[in-house]
């Protein structure tokens, strides 16, 4: 019976992380703009006829709402349970990304990738952790959530060279038909293998003398009005919202900065970058287990913030070098990945596991604004000015305020 439970904590994590894989087309929209910036300048009849400035709204919305609809949909994971969320998730998202392969039209395309494909992919996320999570200790924690949400950001592993291809051959409408089928399917299906354990379930390994600070810090379970009243909320909500919003601003426009020196083959920096971000994910879980959330989250974002400057001579040089654009590209992505499994474990540590659902989804607001503003801003600044320059000043100017605020936190030990 052991093994059996075993064995079942492991295919609700995959099952999840294969959840994550679908959803991840995200993560590979800076290919998508792309295409529809060459359609615009091309200007010939059926193309796209957008402003150029408004390239990433649909990329920016669907970030927005994809955190807002957390919230709902970790009140219906918490309530009906992971199966019939991340299903309702996958009819979404397939719903979306039809309706848009059918027109070129601005607000459809808000509507279809930023609002139904955003609502799908926000129901699809929020029903892959909590699940996983249930089957192991507390000790393990990072290391799961990790694990669940790489796929999110491993998705552009194999999304991007994929779309090249489609968008090469098929165009946008007909790439976005098939990913819309595509996913539809493969989300439905793997949503009927994320399975809660019985109701008194205790992972092995459980005990309060087992685990890191980090694990032991918090055994109370608080609803979310408790939640809202605790001043760390508001900090965690910060530091989360500049954390992903520097990232986001990176990842939506990365194909964009590679093409000058890779030409065609600027996607090859949006896969490798999803190396780093999947990466990013499971090493941050792993190593907050060992030295603490508090210390991982500082050491990330001071990281990230020394990125963001370095960034600038990379980018700007006239003749930019395509293998110092990868590896700025890919630690940036590794930095903003660290990201995803950090606060929901610090979630699960700071107010428990029974209403993680809605509690993540209340935090995870953070990381929709911050991909909505940074994702918007970076945008106007790089058509204003032509270049990257003042994104990256503003976003390492925000990630040294969020280590300054990091500091403030209480650690594990502390709490």
């Amino acid at each position: 019976m052991s093994q059996q439970i075993k064995n079942r904590g492991w295919m609700v994590t995959f099952s999840g992380t294969g959840i994550n894989l679908a959803l991840g087309i995200l993560y590979a929209w800076s290919i998508f703009k792309d295409a529809i910036k060459v359609s615009i300048e091309s200007a010939a009849p059926g193309a796209f006829n957008w402003d150029i400035a408004s390239l990433n709204d649909p990329y920016a919305i669907c970030c927005l709402v994809f955190a807002f609809s957390m919230i709902l949909a970790g009140k219906c994971q918490d309530k009906f349970g992971p199966r019939i969320t991340s299903f309702l998730g996958g009819i979404l998202v397939g719903i979306g990304l039809i309706m848009i392969s059918t027109t070129t039209s601005y607000i459809i395309w808000i509507l279809g990738f930023g609002v139904l494909a955003g609502i799908g992919i926000g129901f699809g996320y929020s029903a892959a952790t909590p699940p996983a999570l249930k089957w192991f200790p507390p000790k393990k924690t990072g290391l799961i959530a990790g694990l669940v949400v790489s796929g999110f950001g491993l998705a552009s592993v194999y999304i991007a060279p994929l779309s090249q291809y489609l968008l090469g051959t098929y165009g946008i409408q007909r790439s976005m038909f098939f990913y819309g089928i595509v996913f539809l399917i493969i989300v439905c299906i793997l949503s009927m293998m994320l399975i809660n354990p019985p109701t008194g379930y205790i992972p092995e390994g459980s005990s309060p003398s087992s685990g890191s600070g980090s694990a032991k810090a918090a055994q109370t379970n608080f609803l979310p009005s408790e939640m809202l009243k605790t001043g760390v909320f508001y900090k965690v909500w910060l530091l989360y919202f500049i954390g992903s919003g520097a990232g986001l601003m990176v990842i939506g426009s990365v194909a964009g900065m590679a093409k000058k020196s890779m030409g065609e083959m600027a996607f090859v920096a949006v896969a490798i970058m999803a190396i780093g971000n999947a990466g990013g994910r499971i090493i941050a879980g792993i190593l907050s287990d060992k030295i603490g959330r508090k210390a991982t989250l500082i050491i990330m974002l001071l990281f990230q913030a020394i990125l963001m400057f370095v960034a600038i001579p990379v980018i700007s040089s006239g003749n930019s070098n395509a293998i110092l654009i990868v590896i700025m590209a890919t630690l940036i992505g590794f930095n903003y990945g660290t990201n995803l499994s950090l606060f929901p474990s610090l979630t699960k540590d700071a107010w428990g596991l029974k209403n993680f659902g809605i509690n993540y989804g209340m935090l995870f607001t953070a990381w929709g604004v911050g991909g909505f503003v940074m994702g918007r801003l970076s945008q106007m600044l790089q058509a204003s000015s032509g270049s990257y320059n003042s994104s990256f000043i503003t976003a390492g100017i925000l990630l040294i305020i969020a280590v300054i605020v990091a500091f403030t936190l209480k650690s594990e030990k502390q709490q």
